[in-house]
């Protein structure tokens, strides 16, 4: 979907229109499974995780807000918290673990021709960060951690776990800021 049509698509989906948001469906839904299927490692769970997230989609739609992501972005961390919300239940009653090698959704991301972080070049970027920050968002964004979990894995306090989530956030979009300006510069 090109981006003037996916805004134009967003506007009227904001508005009820139900045609529009089969167009999104019909967009993204491919991509979203993908990351439900790997976190969730089953097919039958992974298609109920995904359309638990389009309808936090529909129902959610009025909240976003385009200055602070991407609509691709939006919509996959709603369906990443939906399948990790849905691994949890799993474990609780005795299946499935919230973390193995099948689940990471690094595997699914890097492996994606729809959301590649190398093509867009968050990987670069990730990089330039310190190494603690880079493993902090590593684990959180990639493998789907809490901090909790994270504060488990790596034995790091909470506090400490928030405080360099929280400044590994702002350097990457400071570092975006860069390169937007360079790239806007470079196109004038």
């Amino acid at each position: 979907m090109k981006e003037s049509e996916l805004h134009i698509a967003i506007d009227q989906v904001k508005q009820g229109d139900s045609k529009a948001f089969e167009k999104i469906y019909d967009a993204y839904s491919s991509a979203l499974f993908g990351v439900c299927l790997k976190i969730v490692n089953d097919q039958e769970q992974a298609e109920d995780v995904m359309q638990d997230a389009f309808v936090k989609i529909w129902k959610n739609i009025q909240s976003y807000e385009s200055s602070k992501g991407t609509f691709f972005t939006w919509m996959l961390n709603i369906a990443r918290n939906t399948a990790i919300d849905k691994l949890r239940q799993m474990k609780k009653r005795g299946g499935g673990s919230i973390q193995n090698e099948l689940n990471d959704v690094s595997n699914m991301v890097a492996n994606s021709e729809s959301f590649n972080t190398n093509t867009i070049g968050l990987n670069e970027l990730l990089q330039k960060l310190p190494e603690e920050h880079q493993q902090i968002l590593e684990y959180l964004y990639y493998k789907g951690y809490t901090q909790q979990e994270v504060s488990d894995e790596l034995d790091l306090p909470l506090g400490t776990v928030k405080t360099r989530s929280r400044y590994a956030l702002r350097a990457l979009k400071d570092l975006f800021i860069l390169l937007l300006l360079a790239w806007t510069l470079k196109h004038i």
